[in-house]
Order: C-alpha cells, then sequence, then structure tokens
C-alpha cells in the first residue's frame, strides 16, 4: 500500500535502518565518557565532556526512528502503550540499581552526587522529575533517567505532530525543517534576555530536536534524498565540537560577540541531524541498489540495541566505582580504568536488555494486541 503526498509516493513499508541503529551506541559512549570524567579524567576530559551532547542527538534520533517507522491506522492509545512497554520497566529496575549509589544521607562534598530519600523519588518513577528546575529533583534516584520525563513528553505529542506533517507536502515539510533550527535560535537568544523564558520546562524547551528528527524523517520519506557524504556529516559535526570546545578558550571576545554560547544548543542538534540524515540515506541507497552499503556489522549493532539499557545503567556503574575506588588522579592510564569500568557496564545493560528490556516489552505489546483484537472482535459483533 502505498499513499501519494506532495506529489511523491510514499510507502508505509519502509526498511529498517541499522545505521542509525548503531549510531545509538556511539551516542551512548559519548555520554559514558563525559561521566567517566568526574571518576577517572584523562588529560583530553576537557572535549570528553561535550559527550553530554549525546543527548541531544538521541533527541534527535528519536523523533527520526518514531516517525520513519510509524504505520498508519495504529490507535494513539496503543502507541502510548507501546512506548510505555518500551521504556518505562527497564527505566524501573535502573532505578532500583542506582538507589543504593544516588539516594542516601545528605550529600557531602566527595559525594554531591547523593541526594536523601524522599518522595521526589516518586517524580522519577512516574517520569516527571524532567520538569523541574532544581536539579535535586531533576537528578534524583537514577540521574541519567532525566532524560526519560522529556522523551515522555515528546511520545505525547508525536501522534499529533505526526499528524500535521502528514498532510504537509515536500516544499512545507522542507520549510519547517530549515526553519525549526533558526526558530530555535530566535528562542535561545531570546532566553538570554527575556528572564521568562529561562523558566521555560526542559521538556517544552527541547521539544524542537525531537520535531527536527520527525520533520527530517518526513522529507525523508517524501523522496528528498540529495547526497551528503557521511565523511562530511560527520566532520560537520566535529567541527562544531571544536568550535565550542576551543572558541571561549581561544578567540573569547568573537565568541561572546557572535553570542555562540546560547546558540550551542542548536548548532550541535543540528548537525547531529545532518549525521542521522547522511547516515540513513546512505543506508537507503545501499538497499535500494542492493550493495548492501552502509550496514554496520553485526556487532555494532548488537550494542545499539542494547544502548538504551547501557545508558539506564551506566551512570550507576561509574559512580559505584567512585564510591568504591575514590577520584582518580588525572593521566592516561585512566585509559585503562575506562575499560575496566566499561566491561561490566555492557554485560549489565546486556543482562537488562536481555532478561527485562527484551521480554516484558514483547508481553506487554502482546498483551495489548491481544485485547485490541478482542475489542474489535466484540465491537463487529455488535454492529452485525
Amino acid at each position: 500500500m502505498s499513499t501519494a503526498q506532495g506529489g511523491t509516493t510514499v510507502s508505509d513499508r519502509r526498511p529498517r535502518l541499522d545505521s542509525l541503529t548503531g549510531l545509538r551506541w556511539w551516542a551512548a559512549l559519548a555520554v559514558f565518557a563525559h561521566h567517566m570524567t568526574n571518576f577517572a579524567p584523562l588529560p583530553i576530559h576537557g572535549p570528553l565532556k561535550l559527550g553530554a551532547q549525546g543527548v541531544a542527538f538521541f533527541f534527535v534520533l528519536s523523533g527520526f526512528v518514531l516517525t520513519w517507522s510509524a504505520r498508519p491506522g495504529v490507535p494513539v492509545s496503543t502507541f502510548y502503550f507501546r512506548r510505555f512497554a518500551r521504556i518505562w520497566p527497564a527505566n524501573m529496575v535502573a532505578l532500583l540499581l542506582a538507589i543504593p549509589v544516588f539516594v542516601g544521607p545528605p550529600a557531602d562534598t566527595d559525594n554531591s552526587w547523593v541526594r536523601p530519600l524522599s518522595a521526589v523519588l516518586l517524580l522519577s518513577v512516574l517520569l516527571l522529575h524532567g520538569w523541574s528546575r532544581d536539579n535535586d529533583v531533576v537528578f534524583s534516584g537514577n540521574p541519567a533517567s532525566w532524560t526519560l520525563s522529556l522523551e515522555a513528553f515528546f511520545y505525547l505529542t508525536h501522534p499529533w505532530i505526526d499528524r500535521v506533517l502528514g498532510r504537509a507536502g515536500r516544499r512545507v515539510a522542507l520549510g519547517v525543517l530549515f526553519a525549526l533550527p533558526v526558530l530555535a535560535a530566535v528562542l535561545y537568544l531570546a532566553r538570554s534576555e527575556i528572564p521568562a523564558l529561562q523558566d521555560l520546562p526542559r521538556p517544552v524547551l527541547r521539544l524542537w530536536e525531537f520535531c527536527l528528527g520527525m520533520t527530517l524523517a518526513h522529507v525523508i520519506r517524501l523522496g528528498w534524498r540529495p547526497l551528503v557524504p557521511v565523511p562530511l556529516a560527520l566532520g560537520a559535526l566535529a567541527v562544531v565540537c571544536a568550535g565550542i570546545f576551543l572558541g571561549p578558550i581561544t578567540a573569547p571576545e568573537v565568541w561572546a560577540n557572535l553570542r555562540l554560547g546560547p546558540l550551542a544548543p542548536v548548532i550541535i542538534p543540528t548537525a547531529c541531524a545532518l549525521v542521522i540524515y547522511a547516515y540513513g540515506t546512505r543506508e537507503l541507497r545501499g538497499i535500494a541498489d542492493g550493495s548492501g552499503r552502509g550496514v554496520p556489522p553485526r556487532w555494532l549493532i548488537a550494542l545499539g540495541e542494547w544502548s538504551y539499557a547501557f545508558y539506564l545503567v551506566h551512570a550507576t556503574v561509574v559512580y559505584g566505582c567512585r564510591v568504591v575506588f575514590g577520584l582518580q588522579p588525572m593521566g592516561w592510564i585512566n585509559v585503562l580504568v575506562y575499560a575496566a569500568v566499561l566491561v561490566p557496564s555492557i554485560v549489565l545493560a546486556w543482562a537488562l536488555h536481555v532478561f527485562v528490556e527484551r521480554p516484558v516489552e514483547k508481553r506487554l505489546r502482546r498483551w495489548k494486541d491481544d485485547r485490541d483484537k478482542r475489542r474489535s472482535a466484540a465491537r463487529q459483533a455488535a454492529d452485525r
């Protein structure tokens, strides 16, 4: 089945893009490297802190993948339940694992990441903690999970935004795609001048990143696929990251005059979108010509599939190691420490994925699908 939109034929059956699954792993690894700077810093710990921007990559990629894989006719309630089944069970297990590391007596100077046990923890259970402006709330429980509260909000908006995008032709969709970073730039610049905008909740402030990924997927499925080589896209991202790190150091006056600081949260997600586009369209070309170009090796696909679980547990392992071994002195020897912490983090992520994330999601989805079938059969019987 296919539908015509904006003069372009769009198939309802879109191929899975394994290259994007592989990219999820590199984004998760970047976040891991960022957190490791707080336990075993390397001499390049400054640039490694940019790994925190892996979160922006996840937001853009989430919007892209959900829109690319969307199928017509799926009820909104079913979409919401599938998203719940996808993220919540593994998050709850990861929260229980994190509590011994991140929840305890009032924090001291050595364990500043520890928060006292309080009812605030329930916000993590409900995925509402990311709406707070108080870091003691945002990072309560498992500190990595604050992004999930943003994702939960993004999921709520997805069916409605996707419905609007589905009515847009290619020109309109392209206009939205290129307007989103511009509008985000205006917003971020205005935040530095208008105090009221500084209080915008994180989910609202960062929704544009998710929408950027959604719109990118939409224009690709409408057939807009100009060639962007993967090395060029990666180079652009590298230049952006280098500029954001070196700019305030090497050219502080230029940095301040151009107001690049407030624009960094716009430039990075835009560069991430370019990388996602380059990898996705390269794989689509490989699928079209049968060459298999762009398909990553199986080990990278597997790591990408475990990346959500890895993201949930890695901070617990990193800070748990710091509790046991203390803050390590800076040095290149810490490369070995990185490896020593990475391996158990991957093993724990694999276990969470295999024994919780994947089987529980399947069971919940099967239960919901069976329930929907029974309701549909009952309605059909009543109409006869």
